[in-house]
């Protein structure tokens, strides 16, 4: 599944929104359907995913004028996304920090 992400200015702020849907058709207007908002963890909050979950969290569509984005990216998966398993190269040794102590 394909996921955008999009660079634009609003309120003189730049902001980057990530969605699964984006629609072009209209002659002045991008289309984002299907919000990707950062998730909240509890433990650490950052200042900017949480200005987007508040301006952004109830929104079921956003039309933004062509002017105010700086620039539109797809990927196949999401960037950001945090890698949990990680394969070990061939041949090579695993080396685990799962039992060690934590302070």
């Amino acid at each position: 599944m394909n996921i955008f992400r999009v660079h634009f200015t609003w309120k003189e702020k730049e902001y980057e929104l990530k969605a699964l849907s984006l629609d072009m058709t209209h002659p002045y207007f991008v289309s984002i359907k299907d919000l990707v908002l950062p998730a909240d963890n509890g433990v650490l909050i950052n200042p900017a995913d949480d200005e987007i979950r508040k301006s952004f969290g109830d929104v079921r569509q956003l039309m933004l004028p062509f002017q105010s984005v700086s620039l539109i990216e797809e990927f196949t998966e999401d960037p950001d996304a945090k890698r949990t398993v990680q394969e070990p190269p061939k041949g090579g040794m695993v080396v685990t920090d799962r039992f060690t102590k934590r302070s």
